[in-house]
């Protein structure tokens, strides 16, 4: 969002100048959102016509940097050290092309010090013997601008500033899970991942090179995360696969299947299901061989939930069902936990 905001102004006030984009963010991450952020620049980039060089995804750099200054809170000395590197490598690209002068996109960051980005661009600039500018383009309802075309021109709008301790530190202020940071052993996308996001933004940007009509627009819903689970049975570990919103009320619980009804073996408590992998297979249209195959190349999040509906009609029910290759006879304990909480994902609407 800060760089098309930005962009756009640079052309306005250097109209004579040919604009080169450096995208050079190692600070970004996980690895999905800098290509997600990527992505935007891109797309801006080739609105406006602007030429753009992708630098290098350093990141185990960028750690060595900073390291010690982890738990330094924002526009703080992590912040400096991070602006200072990412300057660095800029101002010498800028060198390398022949250019007489750099700036950053950062200027028009709110997270963002203008002064203490003013002052590493400066004393880089007089390292490179190349000008820095600064303009302010946060003045004068600058923001209020940024925010009115990031709707209009319907641009990803990240909601900090990119490194995982920001990340960390901010989602803490906030007690919100940090499910930026979630990657499934499976690879599954799930919802309102950056993951989901590269996916839409994707097909955005192919709606936009066949003419096709859209909205983007915003929902509420009710969204998951497991963060660990597991299965025991006389003290060994089984291979399990929990189903999408599997909850339990908490981490522990042990017990022994009771009843079958249908497809489902209950346990006697916890309101704790289980279904073989042989019904799973039947449900999801599958062929696994084995749970473990199942738990490293899952179907999609939807898919997913296709089969839990098959099972379970109540689609307010949160009970934990375990797929299993062989349902156990003996007592089980499971160590599990998920996150439940209300969230909005963007949707993609065709508009016909």
């Amino acid at each position: 969002m800060d760089s098309h905001y930005f962009l756009q102004k640079l052309q306005a006030d250097y109209p004579n100048e040919t604009l080169v984009g450096y995208f050079y963010d190692p600070n970004i991450h996980p690895y999905s959102e800098y290509r997600l952020r990527l992505l935007d620049v891109q797309r801006s980039c080739k609105l406006l016509g602007i030429e753009l060089i992708e630098g290098e995804y350093d990141t185990e750099r960028w750690l060595e940097v900073v390291r010690g200054f982890e738990k330094e809170p924002e526009k703080g000395a992590r912040c400096a050290i991070c602006f200072d590197r990412r300057f660095e490598v800029t101002a010498k690209k800028a060198s390398e092309l022949g250019e007489k002068s750099f700036t950053s996109t950062l200027l028009t960051s709110p997270k963002k010090s203008l002064k203490q980005l003013k002052m590493a661009g400066d004393a880089l600039g007089e390292k490179y013997g190349i000008e820095f500018l600064a303009p302010d383009y946060r003045k004068a309802s600058g923001t209020q601008e940024q925010n009115i075309l990031a709707k209009k021109d319907a641009l990803y709008r990240q909601d900090y500033c990119g490194c995982l301790f920001g990340l960390s530190m901010q989602r803490e202020q906030q007690q919100k899970l940090a499910d930026e940071l979630f990657s499934p052993l499976s690879k599954q996308v799930q919802p309102e991942s950056i993951e989901a996001r590269i996916e839409l933004y994707e097909k955005r940007w192919q709606y936009e090179d066949e003419n096709i009509e859209y909205k983007i627009v915003k929902e509420r819903f009710l969204n998951w995360r497991q963060i660990h689970g597991l299965l025991r049975v006389k003290k060994q570990t089984v291979p399990a696969h929990f189903l999408p919103l599997s909850t339990l009320k908490s981490d522990y619980t042990r017990g022994k299947i009771e009843a079958k009804v249908g497809d489902l073996h209950y346990m006697n408590r916890d309101e704790v299901k289980f279904i073989t992998l042989e019904i799973y297979n039947k449900l999801s249209h599958r062929d696994y061989a084995t749970v473990t195959e199942l738990l490293y190349n899952s179907p999609t999040f939807k898919e997913e939930l296709k089969v839990r509906n098959q099972l379970i009609f109540n689609p307010y029910d949160l009970s934990c069902i375990l797929v299993v290759e062989q349902i156990p006879t003996s007592k089980v304990e499971i160590v599990y936990k998920s996150h439940i909480y209300a969230d909005v994902q963007e949707v993609l609407l065709e508009i016909t």
